[in-house]
Protein backbone atom coordinates (compact mmCIF):
# COMPACT_ATOMS: atom_id res chain seq x y z
CA UNK A 1 0.00 0.00 0.00
CA UNK A 2 1.19 3.36 -0.96
CA UNK A 3 0.79 6.44 1.97
CA UNK A 4 -0.40 9.66 1.40
CA UNK A 5 2.61 10.96 2.46
CA UNK A 6 4.32 9.11 -0.41
CA UNK A 7 1.55 9.93 -3.04
CA UNK A 8 1.80 13.64 -2.53
CA UNK A 9 5.49 13.91 -2.52
CA UNK A 10 5.80 14.25 -6.39
CA UNK A 11 3.19 17.21 -5.81
CA UNK A 12 5.28 19.13 -2.88
CA UNK A 13 8.43 18.93 -5.45
CA UNK A 14 7.27 20.58 -8.19
CA UNK A 15 5.97 23.45 -6.01
CA UNK A 16 8.86 24.03 -4.61
CA UNK A 17 11.23 23.65 -7.88
CA UNK A 18 8.29 26.08 -9.34
CA UNK A 19 8.98 28.05 -6.18
CA UNK A 20 12.51 28.18 -6.55
CA UNK A 21 12.44 28.81 -9.91
CA UNK A 22 10.14 32.40 -9.31
CA UNK A 23 12.17 33.66 -6.96
CA UNK A 24 15.49 33.17 -9.11
CA UNK A 25 14.01 34.45 -11.89
CA UNK A 26 12.79 37.70 -9.52
CA UNK A 27 16.42 38.05 -8.05
CA UNK A 28 17.80 37.91 -11.81
CA UNK A 29 15.40 40.45 -13.11
CA UNK A 30 15.98 43.26 -10.07
CA UNK A 31 20.17 42.72 -10.28
CA UNK A 32 19.11 43.14 -14.20
CA UNK A 33 17.27 46.38 -13.22
CA UNK A 34 20.43 47.28 -10.97
CA UNK A 35 23.10 46.55 -13.73
CA UNK A 36 21.54 48.57 -15.77
CA UNK A 37 21.14 52.12 -13.57
CA UNK A 38 24.55 51.34 -11.69
CA UNK A 39 26.36 50.72 -15.35
CA UNK A 40 24.19 52.94 -18.56
CA UNK A 41 22.40 55.45 -16.07
CA UNK A 42 20.00 56.74 -18.94
CA UNK A 43 21.91 54.92 -21.92
CA UNK A 44 21.30 51.60 -22.91
CA UNK A 45 20.38 48.35 -20.79
CA UNK A 46 24.00 46.19 -19.94
CA UNK A 47 22.83 43.17 -22.38
CA UNK A 48 23.82 46.06 -25.10
CA UNK A 49 26.20 48.11 -23.44
CA UNK A 50 28.41 45.43 -21.56
CA UNK A 51 27.57 42.28 -24.25
CA UNK A 52 29.90 39.38 -24.46
CA UNK A 53 33.04 38.93 -22.66
CA UNK A 54 35.25 41.13 -21.15
CA UNK A 55 38.86 41.49 -23.20
CA UNK A 56 41.81 40.35 -21.63
CA UNK A 57 43.48 43.31 -20.07
CA UNK A 58 40.81 45.83 -20.91
CA UNK A 59 40.20 47.30 -17.86
CA UNK A 60 36.59 49.70 -16.14
CA UNK A 61 37.50 53.42 -16.80
CA UNK A 62 37.10 53.60 -12.59
CA UNK A 63 40.65 51.48 -13.14
CA UNK A 64 42.30 53.86 -15.21
CA UNK A 65 41.31 56.65 -13.23
CA UNK A 66 42.86 54.88 -10.39
CA UNK A 67 45.86 54.14 -11.73
CA UNK A 68 46.16 57.58 -13.51
CA UNK A 69 45.72 59.18 -9.90
CA UNK A 70 48.32 57.08 -8.16
CA UNK A 71 50.73 58.46 -10.37
CA UNK A 72 50.42 62.52 -9.56
CA UNK A 73 50.46 64.80 -6.40
CA UNK A 74 47.24 65.96 -6.85
CA UNK A 75 46.35 69.54 -5.72
CA UNK A 76 43.28 71.26 -3.82
CA UNK A 77 42.39 74.20 -5.50
CA UNK A 78 44.15 76.59 -2.99
CA UNK A 79 47.54 74.85 -3.37
CA UNK A 80 47.00 74.74 -7.06
CA UNK A 81 46.52 78.70 -6.42
CA UNK A 82 49.63 79.03 -4.64
CA UNK A 83 51.29 76.73 -6.91
CA UNK A 84 50.61 79.72 -10.19
CA UNK A 85 51.82 82.56 -8.49
CA UNK A 86 55.15 80.26 -7.46
CA UNK A 87 55.52 79.93 -11.52
CA UNK A 88 53.63 76.69 -12.70
CA UNK A 89 51.59 76.80 -15.55
CA UNK A 90 47.50 76.05 -15.57
CA UNK A 91 46.22 74.80 -18.08
CA UNK A 92 42.67 74.69 -18.80
CA UNK A 93 41.39 71.74 -21.21
CA UNK A 94 37.78 72.65 -21.06
CA UNK A 95 35.93 73.14 -24.62
CA UNK A 96 35.12 76.91 -25.07
CA UNK A 97 31.62 76.11 -24.71
CA UNK A 98 32.05 74.76 -21.45
CA UNK A 99 34.20 77.55 -20.39
CA UNK A 100 31.82 80.23 -21.71
CA UNK A 101 28.51 78.48 -19.58
CA UNK A 102 30.57 78.43 -16.53
CA UNK A 103 33.59 80.43 -16.26
CA UNK A 104 37.37 81.03 -16.44
CA UNK A 105 40.20 81.27 -14.41
CA UNK A 106 42.20 84.44 -15.13
CA UNK A 107 45.59 84.05 -16.37
CA UNK A 108 45.32 80.15 -17.34
CA UNK A 109 46.68 78.53 -20.25
CA UNK A 110 43.92 77.52 -22.90
CA UNK A 111 44.80 74.04 -24.33
CA UNK A 112 41.61 72.17 -25.27
CA UNK A 113 42.19 68.34 -24.62
CA UNK A 114 42.33 66.69 -27.60
CA UNK A 115 45.67 68.99 -28.90
CA UNK A 116 47.62 68.94 -25.06
CA UNK A 117 49.89 66.47 -25.82
CA UNK A 118 51.07 68.05 -28.75
CA UNK A 119 51.45 71.20 -27.13
CA UNK A 120 53.60 70.09 -24.38
CA UNK A 121 55.68 67.52 -25.80
CA UNK A 122 59.27 69.04 -25.96
CA UNK A 123 59.78 67.05 -29.00
CA UNK A 124 56.87 67.96 -30.57
CA UNK A 125 57.13 70.59 -33.81
CA UNK A 126 53.82 71.97 -32.72
CA UNK A 127 54.61 72.53 -29.13
CA UNK A 128 54.10 76.02 -27.17
CA UNK A 129 56.83 77.72 -26.60
CA UNK A 130 57.03 77.36 -22.47
CA UNK A 131 56.86 73.55 -23.16
CA UNK A 132 60.81 73.28 -23.58
CA UNK A 133 61.58 71.51 -21.13
CA UNK A 134 60.23 68.02 -19.14
CA UNK A 135 60.85 69.60 -15.57
CA UNK A 136 57.91 72.11 -16.14
CA UNK A 137 55.38 72.56 -13.58
CA UNK A 138 52.09 72.27 -14.99
CA UNK A 139 49.00 71.79 -13.82
CA UNK A 140 45.56 70.67 -15.22
CA UNK A 141 41.98 72.20 -14.64
CA UNK A 142 39.26 70.66 -15.96
CA UNK A 143 35.71 70.98 -14.65
CA UNK A 144 35.29 68.52 -11.92
CA UNK A 145 38.56 66.84 -11.58
CA UNK A 146 37.83 63.47 -13.72
CA UNK A 147 39.35 64.11 -17.50
CA UNK A 148 41.90 66.69 -15.59
CA UNK A 149 43.58 63.50 -14.22
CA UNK A 150 43.90 61.48 -17.34
CA UNK A 151 45.61 64.34 -18.89
CA UNK A 152 48.27 64.81 -16.31
CA UNK A 153 48.79 61.48 -16.44
CA UNK A 154 49.35 61.15 -20.10
CA UNK A 155 51.96 64.58 -19.73
CA UNK A 156 53.92 62.07 -17.43
CA UNK A 157 54.02 59.26 -20.69
CA UNK A 158 55.78 62.34 -22.46
CA UNK A 159 58.05 62.75 -19.41
CA UNK A 160 56.62 66.00 -17.44
CA UNK A 161 56.95 64.46 -14.38
CA UNK A 162 55.81 67.92 -12.49
CA UNK A 163 52.40 67.77 -14.30
CA UNK A 164 49.33 67.00 -11.90
CA UNK A 165 45.73 68.23 -11.95
CA UNK A 166 42.94 70.30 -9.74
CA UNK A 167 41.38 68.27 -7.32
CA UNK A 168 37.36 68.86 -8.21
CA UNK A 169 38.34 71.18 -11.39
CA UNK A 170 36.94 74.51 -12.43
CA UNK A 171 33.90 73.48 -9.74
CA UNK A 172 35.97 73.45 -6.55
CA UNK A 173 38.46 76.43 -7.67
CA UNK A 174 34.95 78.46 -7.62
CA UNK A 175 33.55 77.35 -5.05
CA UNK A 176 36.33 78.19 -2.68
CA UNK A 177 36.13 81.61 -4.10
CA UNK A 178 39.26 82.03 -5.77
CA UNK A 179 39.95 84.48 -8.98
CA UNK A 180 37.39 83.44 -11.79
CA UNK A 181 35.80 84.80 -14.59
CA UNK A 182 31.82 84.71 -14.84
CA UNK A 183 30.22 82.81 -17.86
CA UNK A 184 30.17 85.14 -20.78
CA UNK A 185 29.00 84.71 -24.48
CA UNK A 186 30.72 82.05 -26.74
CA UNK A 187 33.61 83.38 -28.65
CA UNK A 188 35.52 82.22 -31.52
CA UNK A 189 38.14 80.32 -30.65
CA UNK A 190 41.19 82.30 -31.55
CA UNK A 191 39.74 85.35 -29.42
CA UNK A 192 39.60 83.03 -26.42
CA UNK A 193 42.88 81.29 -26.52
CA UNK A 194 46.03 83.14 -25.19
CA UNK A 195 48.84 83.46 -28.14
CA UNK A 196 51.71 81.95 -27.88
CA UNK A 197 54.02 84.83 -27.44
CA UNK A 198 51.48 86.32 -24.58
CA UNK A 199 51.66 82.79 -23.09
CA UNK A 200 55.65 82.34 -22.89
CA UNK A 201 55.98 86.17 -21.66
CA UNK A 202 53.78 85.50 -19.05
CA UNK A 203 55.21 82.04 -17.72
CA UNK A 204 58.83 82.43 -18.30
Amino acid sequence: MVSAATTGRPDRERTARIDVNRHRDAAEERHRATASEESCPGVVPPAECCRGVVPAGARSIDEILAAARARLRRLEPEEAHLAVRAGAVLVDIRPAAQRAATGAVPGALIVERNVLEWRFDPRSTSRLPIADRYDLPVIVLCHEGYTSSLAAAALHDLGLHRATDVIGGFVAWHRVGLPAFGPTALLAPSSRTVAPETTRRAFT
